[in-house]
């Protein structure tokens, strides 16, 4: 049920960072079915936080909704986007 409300990304591009409206989300790594497990990340108060499995970079951008990342296509579509 949870995964329903939490944004979930990857970073199938390959981009040094992914830029994100939420700061608490889950890392999938890449799309199915080459995603690592799904980790749970909470940034705090920071504004950014790199995932321990696939190292990305994730930065939070207030000017972006909760589900939506820039590049777009990070963003796992069908995951409270």
């Amino acid at each position: 049920m949870a995964d329903a409300i939490v944004p979930h990304f990857h970073n199938d591009p390959g981009v040094a960072v992914v830029h994100i409206g939420a700061r608490e989300f889950k890392c999938i790594g890449a799309r199915p079915p080459h995603d690592h497990p799904h980790v749970y990340l909470d940034m705090g108060d920071r504004d950014e936080i790199i995932c321990p499995y696939c190292s990305t970079l994730y930065r939070h951008d207030n000017k972006l909704a909760a589900g939506v990342a820039r590049p777009a296509e990070c963003a796992l579509a069908g995951k409270a986007a």
